[in-house]
């Protein structure tokens, strides 16, 4: 019997995320009640990102919904109680890669074909405040502006080197089940607490500042200029 809940990714989209997605990952984190996780996805891809043809279908409202759902989402995953791995067997681009550094460790393939990065300024979009907290907090500061700025993808050695990624391996699967096997062995209260206070206020907010955060980010996800981006990239 395993040691951790492996949560797989498997949507249409090379895994994207929608809010069925979404909604499906944050139920199994429920589910998980409070056990290890392993992330990882079908298809030899994590998460290729938000669902594109989704968000060009929205509307300012539904727009709004769709944000908070990425940032709940989020934050349960780099909040949750006991030990995450993310085992990047592929793809991990714009939320394909915030799910894998929410994670206590991440593995990544040595496929010179995988890519891995943040690119959401490419394509016009401002990072939400719960997301951005934990991009400060989780990417190293000698990288942070080449990660975010750049908006770049990067090939499994550049990932290492930025600290997108903890290790890289032939078999990323063996070795993320073997890292996340390691890590539920410590004594939980421990590790919980630990974790906890690494973590403390990172994705805490009064509902005053929160709302305040969100009203300022929304505008460039409901802009016609980002709607123009995405059809354009859906295109392509």
């Amino acid at each position: 019997m395993n040691a951790f809940v492996d949560l797989v990714l498997d949507g249409p989209g090379k895994n994207s995320l929608g809010t069925k997605m979404m909604t499906s990952i944050l139920e199994r984190l429920e589910a998980a009640k409070g056990e290890p996780v392993l992330f990882s996805g079908a298809g030899g891809v994590l998460s290729a990102g938000l669902d594109l043809k989704e968000i060009a279908s929205l509307d300012a409202a539904g727009m709004q919904r769709f944000v908070v759902l990425v940032e709940e989402m989020m934050a349960r995953i780099f909040d949750h109680p006991s030990p995450t791995v993310a085992c990047v067997n592929g793809h991990a681009i714009a939320g394909g890669c915030v799910i894998t550094i929410c994670c206590d460790h991440r593995v990544m393939t040595t496929n010179e074909q995988a890519r891995i990065g943040l690119n959401e300024v490419a394509l016009g979009l401002v990072f939400p405040p719960k997301i951005f907290r934990i991009v400060q907090h989780r990417v190293p500061p000698r990288a942070l502006h080449e990660v975010t700025l750049r908006a770049g993808l990067h090939a499994p050695k550049d990932a290492l080197r930025l600290g997108l990624v903890d290790e890289l391996a032939d078999d990323a699967r063996a070795v993320s089940e073997s890292r996340v096997t390691e890590l539920a062995a410590h004594p939980r209260a421990a590790y919980v607490a630990t974790k906890r206070s690494l973590r403390e206020g990172v994705t805490s907010f009064s509902k005053a500042d929160y709302d305040a955060a969100l009203s300022a980010t929304l505008p460039a996800w409901t802009s016609d200029d980002i709607k123009r981006r995405v059809i354009a990239r859906l295109k392509k």
